[in-house]
């Protein structure tokens, strides 16, 4: 083959040109992102039960999807939470290189058999499925800077005017909304209601009479008579667009031909659709909507995409209003991918300079500099092929492999002047007889190298991702330099290489000849005074071989003590900070303890934040009025230079700051290396109730195992990811004094859940948008366990029946969050090692502390945990914990 290629070098031309052109269209399109996708695959399922307990919507919603969703194919774990807020979210993983399309399909169509059996309610919210990546790409967010919109006018904004367009663009895979749109809020007075001998029952019919859309034809439809000149549509009733216009609906008639209109009753206003979240940019109200990036997108280009978007939107914004961006992870993958190029680029000047150093000849050190590009565009041509992306570890295996791959190209232009200076052979000549001698070593050294590489990319898990585009890139940026050794380099040197006299060699003359043999001098000098070192060494073997038992011996005692992770923990830019009052504590309070963290960062922490992020109601460890989650963005990494200034010591200061908190905890941590697999650096397992114990027992256990955990020395920051039990207020319904009165089941439920738990009616219009109309008791009469005794019921013969009648309350414990893994009752622990101490390490110590646990209560390691146990084990020592 080399033959055919030396007698024909525009050939070989046009070949290497038409690999570089491939791989600079593949450029183009190849995804770019900080690591290629190590998170298994997820599906994620999410519902809303309005105003439900956490027990309730797990026994009624959540348990009733998971038996619906065995046999899924290649399905690892499934893991649900159920909260206070009336919250499901089922998250369902499954095994790394599987399709998320197909694995999407399949989870709706086991979906389709639970959803007959699911609440009315949860089935009109809507349930949702989605294949996103589950952390955020982005935050977008809109402030008003002269304070003309509150925070509900911002998100109704974002909603009507932006979600729809920005979720349309290529690379979204799912937007979240830190908060809702507008609605239609109809706050009951239930005094008035047993005035007018009315219930809640009867509001809903009224409101889905009148507050509709009514398809009422036209005049002279076809088929029409015979010499009809008239053709016109009808307009009967439709979806009510005011609060005035809902003050008017009529709930009930007189005999005297009075009646009872909505405003006698209730007060008619624009509110929002949940005030369970509130968010903050800088102390400031803020609309927020989180971008979560599809599954395999480009991430730059997708947040790019989305900017630019909104730059474009921004020309229509209301006076005042203003796009921010407090979270944005884009620039540390732009970071990371730019450093990767520039050492690259270091690394190909290198190879150049030494390459001249030692070959002495311009002409023979642009032979191997050629084949540089079209190995390293054909490599790109490779991994679009594969469905890989640009990233750190194929830009690293890159930079590894450049002096691999030029390897092959030297060892042929070397031979060849070898050739050309001992036998006096012509370019042409001496490259046909050099190829002869040395092709079989080329097609050696590429085998023995894929020998080295190949085994690593069968590696299971998510450490089998990481080393399998690894593994690729260098064996087939091996394979590609081993062909550009076949074809280009041997045309090139028939053709670029000048004619060495006999004896003589190609560095002896030219410009640089006089530095070359200073050179040359001074390196037979070194090589001279190294075999002399060697070769006193081979007259003393013994004391050599103790110093090399020495030098092997630290290495193995540094080996074993280094601390080791699964992905290094780097400075990303931004601080994840997580908030959790008492339970049973009120949204004003988590906003009390939310503005001290903002003052901590915004005043203490000036010099190195930029921008706070502040979410009142919502965190990873679930929803609640005393939860609360902040992002905080830091400035530039050029303006945080010092060890100061790092990620990791503002998040150190961070926590002694919040030690002071009074009302609160509050933790800051830096994000992981990998956010799909957890949202928290360190080891997180799930502890199960496998013995059906009950949750009362699991929580004993879980508290067993933290005491344990405070004495040992290689953990901390031990905790649930959850909340305790808080008091819960239960009403009993006694059924048979009910059905003595002649109160109907239905009638009292329909009350509790209306007055209490906020009904979703209809909808109506507003500014030409369809948004929901919501029935609930206006919050002076539903702040005390007494004011249950202001509601009535109706019964058979028209009498208003109170509640006491036929009701008992008492206080209990019960969870606001409940947590299900694989369908058994869990709840889910984080834990870091301490300094100096393996996450390897640390896990042992948790597996001898869960076996001190009663019987019946197992656990199982989850997310980063979960691939260090099983798939990281797999992985060499310097890769795995």
């Amino acid at each position: 083959m080399p033959r055919f290629f030396i007698n024909r070098p525009i050939f070989a031309w046009v070949i290497a040109i038409m690999v570089m052109l491939a791989g600079l269209l593949s450029i183009k399109k190849l995804p770019v992102s900080q690591y290629p996708p190590i998170a298994p695959p997820q599906i994620a399922i999410n519902a809303t039960y309005p105003g439900a307990s956490a027990q309730t919507v797990q026994d009624t919603v959540t348990q009733v999807i998971e038996q619906k969703l065995n046999g899924i194919d290649n399905l690892i774990y499934m893991a649900s939470t159920s909260d206070s807020a009336g919250a499901v979210s089922i998250t369902l993983t499954f095994k790394a290189g599987t399709d998320p399309n197909i694995a999407q399909v399949q989870v709706q169509n086991k979906l389709q058999l639970a959803v007959p059996l699911l609440p009315q309610i949860v089935q009109r919210s809507g349930i949702q499925v989605v294949k996103s990546t589950r952390n955020f790409l982005l935050i977008v967010g809109l402030v008003s800077e002269d304070g003309s919109m509150d925070r509900n006018d911002l998100t109704d904004y974002m909603v009507s005017n932006l979600q729809d367009i920005v979720s349309r663009l290529e690379g979204v895979g799912e937007l979240l909304l830190f908060g809702t749109q507008n609605a239609m809020r109809i706050w009951l007075n239930p005094a008035r209601l047993n005035n007018f001998h009315l219930t809640t029952n009867d509001v809903i019919a009224a409101l889905q009479a009148q507050n509709v859309q009514v398809s009422a034809g036209q005049f002279g439809a076809v088929p029409a008579l015979q010499g009809q000149q008239l053709n016109a549509t009808i307009n009967a009733r439709s979806l009510l667009q005011s609060p005035e216009q809902f003050d008017t609906i009529i709930l009930r008639t007189n005999p005297d031909g009075s009646t009872v209109k909505l405003k006698d009753v209730a007060e008619s206003k624009i509110g929002t659709e949940n005030y369970e979240v509130q968010s903050y940019y800088n102390g400031k109200p803020l609309g927020g909507m989180a971008v979560r990036l599809a599954a395999g997108a480009n991430a730059l280009e997708t947040g790019n995409r989305v900017k630019a978007k909104m730059a474009e939107l921004e020309k229509y914004f209301p006076p005042g209003m203003k796009v921010v961006y407090p979270y944005d992870t884009t620039p540390f993958v732009k970071i990371s991918i730019e450093e990767v190029v520039h050492t690259l680029i270091e690394a190909v000047f290198l190879v150049f300079i030494i390459m001249f150093l030692f070959l002495q000849n311009i002409r023979a050190t642009l032979i191997p500099t050629i084949a540089v590009p079209v190995v390293l565009l054909g490599t790109m041509g490779v991994l679009a092929t594969c469905g890989y992306s640009i990233n750190t570890l194929t830009m690293f295996a890159l930079v590894i492999v450049i002096g691999l791959l030029v390897d092959d190209a030297i060892v042929v232009v070397e031979n060849v002047e070898r050739i050309m200076s001992e036998e006096g052979l012509s370019p042409h000549d001496a490259t046909i007889k050099s190829m002869g001698q040395i092709t079989s070593a080329l097609w050696g050294i590429a085998t023995v190298l894929t020998a080295v590489f190949l085994p690593m990319a069968f590696f299971p898990g998510s450490t089998g991702v990481i080393y399998r585009q690894f593994s690729v890139t260098i064996i087939s940026a091996m394979i590609l330099s081993v062909m550009v050794a076949m074809i280009l380099t041997p045309a090139l040197c028939a053709t670029l290489l000048k004619p060495v006299a006999k004896g003589h060699h190609a560095g002896e003359t030219g410009w640089f000849a006089w530095f070359f043999r200073y050179f040359n001098r001074a390196f037979e000098f070194c090589r001279h005074n190294y075999e002399g070192i060697v070769g006193r060494s081979f007259g003393k073997p013994v004391r050599y071989l103790v110093v090399y038992g020495a030098i092997v011996a630290a290495m193995v005692f540094f080996f074993l003590h280094l601390p080791t992770s699964f992905l290094p923990d780097e400075d990303q830019g931004f601080i994840i900070c997580q908030i959790q009052l008492p339970a049973g504590a009120t949204q004003e309070r988590t906003i009390g303890v939310i503005r001290q963290l903002e003052q901590h960062f915004l005043e203490k922490e000036s010099k190195a934040v930029e921008g706070v992020i502040t979410v009142a109601g919502f965190s990873f460890a679930g929803r609640g009025q005393n939860m609360g989650l902040a992002f905080v963005r830091l400035k530039h990494w050029d303006q945080r230079k010092s060890p100061a200034m790092k990620a990791s010591a503002i998040a150190g200061r961070a926590m002694g700051a919040f030690s002071k908190f009074r009302d609160g905890l509050a933790f800051a941590f830096s994000p992981p290396a990998v956010l799909e697999l957890g949202v928290a650096n360190g080891f997180d397992f799930q502890l199960q109730d496998r013995g059906g114990l009950g949750h009362e027992k699991l929580m004993e256990a879980r508290n067993q195992l933290l005491g344990l955990a405070m004495k040992n020395k290689k953990l901390i920051a031990v905790r649930p990811n959850g909340q305790d039990d808080s008091p819960q207020f239960k009403l009993d319904i006694d059924d048979v004094r009910a059905g003595a009165l002649g109160v109907s089941q239905a009638d009292i439920n329909n009350v509790l859940s209306t007055a209490w738990g906020s009904s979703y009616v209809n909808d109506f219009i507003q500014n030409g948008r369809v948004k929901k109309v919501y029935l609930q008791s206006a919050s002076q009469y539903r702040m005390l366990p007494e004011d249950i005794n202001s509601w009535y019921v109706n019964n058979r013969n028209g009498q208003m029946v109170p509640f006491s009648a036929f009701a008992t309350a008492r206080w209990q414990f019960g969870s606001p969050r409940l947590e299900r893994y694989n369908g058994i009752p869990a709840v889910e622990i984080l834990g870091q090692a301490a300094p100096g101490i393996s996450t390897g390490e640390a896990m042992d110590e948790v597996e001898k502390m869960a076996a001190q646990l009663p019987p019946g209560i197992g656990y199982e390691w989850t997310g980063l945990s979960y691939e260090e146990k099983n798939a990281g084990a797999q992985a060499p020592a310097f890769f795995s914990s």
